[in-house]
């Protein structure tokens, strides 16, 4: 009976032991309703949610012909079969001919253009990139490139065998 007397410390010992590596965290209290309203509006104002910004920062495609040209306040506009789009030229836009920088007194009308844009806020469509004249046979090279992949993809997709319903069991199949 001495023993077991014994036994009895050592097993709470062991317990009191084992008790804090098998409890579970406090859950954390959740912050009072005024701060987390101030948080979020401030979160707002900081920075633009992710879907917004990606779609305002993302550069889109153009390409057309110079239907009219601004130097004054470097824009030109690209007529389109629906309605013609004016894009500004700032100081950030890359402007070439030929793969040679070029300016905006390089810009004149009835001249082949293509690049990327980005949309601001208030409409305008922000030149990112522009290149002037035909295209350079690099350029060539690198679509017919990419045309051929795509063509090779599509094959492939098309090239998969059609599935046909399986008739009931209880029908036959009329040729």
């Amino acid at each position: 009976m001495k023993n077991k007397l014994h036994l009895i410390p050592v097993c709470l010992a062991a317990l009191a032991l084992c008790a804090p590596l098998s409890a579970q965290p406090a859950p954390k209290a959740s912050p009072s309703p005024v701060s987390s309203a101030a948080d979020s509006s401030a979160a707002s104002k900081k920075a633009p949610t992710p879907a917004a910004k990606t779609a305002a920062e993302r550069a889109l495609p153009f390409k057309g012909t110079i239907s009219s040209v601004d130097q004054v306040a470097k824009t030109f506009t690209l007529g389109g079969k629906e309605k013609a789009r004016v894009f500004q030229v700032t100081e950030k836009t890359v402007l070439t001919k030929g793969g040679a920088a070029v300016t905006m007194k390089d810009v004149v009308a009835n001249e082949a253009a293509r690049g990327s844009y980005l949309k601001a806020a208030d409409g305008t469509l922000e030149a990112k990139t522009v290149k002037l004249g035909a295209m350079t046979d690099e350029e060539k090279a690198a679509s017919s490139k990419s045309s051929k992949k795509k063509a090779k993809k599509e094959a492939s997709s098309d090239a998969a065998p059609a599935v046909s319903p399986a008739p009931s069991p209880g029908t036959t199949a009329t040729p």
